[in-house]
């Protein structure tokens, strides 16, 4: 029993000097080359859009740290036993390492872009854990060891784990951090004309407590993407190629992308994961080139209907040609509410496109613009069983009073956000249980492209109470009771809350 718990002990001392030898080396290779980012991406990319959706719907915007700690769970626990098996013989655990070895290296050469040598912090890791393993091995404290024998085992594993935590998590740290906060805030925005900025109405804001705000501060704004680390780009370093199906491939560069006729505007962007009622949208005021211009340039060729927009760590969406030279405000930003992205959003240049989901268009750290078509190539999520045309669809929240709160009787104010960006909201509407609908008060906005507040004054009367809305847009259309997930295109229903007036 005293060999295999030393044995245990042993393995995960191993695969933690493993995994912190190879963080340490990854900060000279880059953060790409980290065997444990790079089989995180791995997985990432090969789990079905079944289990994304469950992992967002179960940790929200924590999906990859929980990815990041069940894999450092699996991992332990693998490592455990192969130190098990090694103290029967030694080769079953220098096998079990030199397997973790080749996964490591595999996946780290798959990844977008790996240099040639993205082999290296998973193969000197690998040498570095079977080191330890042998080592400790020949000093194992068995069924037979004395008490201090036992007692030195425990410390010099002990001291190894912490040394190779410390080590791997400074690793992890140097290898992702470059100079890109300092690049992000040395940049002076240029200034936008102003008859190309939208005004926002001063009313556009009820400024009512649970209410989202009508521009939702960066620091708020939603998350998700498929990157376990944020790319660090650089403007130094960035450039965007658009090629493909194009009479002239256009190479842009950083500072001859200022040079270029901004514009700003509002626009609300969502998530296809959203719930109804979910929290997954948010609006802001970008500034950014827009992108009909950049094709005009590169005059896309006939069949050409898919545009599809690439991030720098390999991320693909496909957005409709079409869409993009429509008029709408699609457009390359490099600002977020006043100030250049923050590096999480897609610094230094991301897409913004209204009226899609931004699976379909919301490209994060872009870096290529490829004209293709649908029939020639599918982009990330649709391989992965979403739909290849994203249209937002007509939603609406309540957002106060909270579900399950206890409000008291009289007048309360009922209020929240609907959106059918690209067409507009023109009616929302409220009903208490199984009354007759009621219409609210729409608060302007600057475009159809945003999110739109609405408020309804209602005399609450005690006892548990049900109330639902829903939206209309400006087509018309109504939006729908029908309750659908949101794979493959988008959820739908209409948002309802209890709550219990005192």
């Amino acid at each position: 029993m005293q060999t295999r718990k030393f044995g245990a002990l042993a393995g995960l001392a191993a695969a933690g000097v493993a995994l912190g030898v190879a963080e340490a080396v990854a900060i000279l290779t880059g953060a790409s080359t980290s065997p444990l980012l790079s089989v995180g991406g791995v997985v990432i990319d090969s789990v079905p859009a079944s289990v994304k959706d469950f992992a967002v719907d179960v940790f929200y915007t924590y999906d990859k740290l929980a990815l990041s700690i069940g894999t450092l769970v699996v991992l332990a626990a693998i490592a455990a036993g192969i130190g098990v098996l090694a103290t029967r013989r030694r080769i079953w655990g220098y096998t079990g390492i030199a397997l973790f070895g080749v996964v490591g290296i595999a996946a780290a050469l798959s990844r977008h872009n790996a240099p040639w040598y993205a082999f290296v912090p998973t193969l000197l890791g690998a040498a570095a854990g079977a080191g330890v393993l042998h080592w400790l091995l020949t000093h194992e404290a068995g069924d037979n060891a004395t008490p201090e024998e036992r007692r030195w085992f425990l410390r010099a594993a002990g001291y190894t784990i912490l040394g190779a935590a410390v080590v791997g998590f400074a690793g992890r740290w140097w290898s992702t951090r470059r100079n890109v906060e300092a690049d992000r805030a040395a940049i002076d925005l240029p200034s936008v004309p102003p008859n190309t900025v939208a005004p926002l109405p001063p009313e556009a804001d009820a400024n009512l407590p649970d209410l989202a705000p009508f521009v939702t501060p960066n620091k708020d704004f939603y998350q998700i993407d498929t990157s376990l680390v944020v790319p660090q780009l650089t403007t130094e370093d960035w450039k965007l190629r658009i090629f493909g199906r194009v009479e002239k491939e256009i190479t842009i560069s950083w500072a001859e992308l200022l040079k270029r006729p901004m514009i700003e505007r509002y626009v609300t962007l969502a998530c296809v994961s959203n719930e109804v009622g979910g929290g997954l949208i948010s609006n802001a005021k970008w500034q950014g080139v827009r992108v009909d211009d950049l094709l005009a340039e590169a005059r896309p060729k006939a069949g050409a209907d898919q545009v599809v927009s690439r991030s720098i760590d390999g991320f693909t969406a496909g957005t409709p040609t079409a869409v993009l030279r429509d008029g709408r405000d699609a457009m390359l930003a490099i600002a977020m509410n006043g100030e250049p992205l923050p590096v999480e959003h897609g610094f230094p240049v991301r897409m913004v496109v209204p009226g899609l989901y931004g699976y379909v268009s919301a490209t994060k750290w872009l870096v290529e613009l490829e004209l293709t078509s649908f029939a020639d190539f599918d982009a990330y999520w649709i391989k992965r069983g979403w739909s290849a045309q994203g249209p937002i669809k007509t939603e609406s929240r309540i957002d106060t009073p909270r579900d399950g709160s206890n409000p008291r009787a009289g007048e309360i104010m009922i209020a929240g956000v609907a959106w059918a960006q690209h067409r507009g909201v023109s009616k929302v509407e409220i009903r208490i249980d199984d009354g007759a609908w009621q219409t609210a008060t729409l608060l302007p906005v600057p475009s159809i492209d945003t999110w739109r507040q609405w408020t309804l004054k209602w005399a609450a009367t005690p006892g548990r109470h049900r109330i639902t809305v829903r939206a209309t847009d400006n087509g018309g259309q109504t939006q729908t009771d029908a309750v659908a997930p949101p794979d493959p295109d988008g959820a739908t229903g209409r948002h309802s809350i209890n709550i219990d007036v005192k």
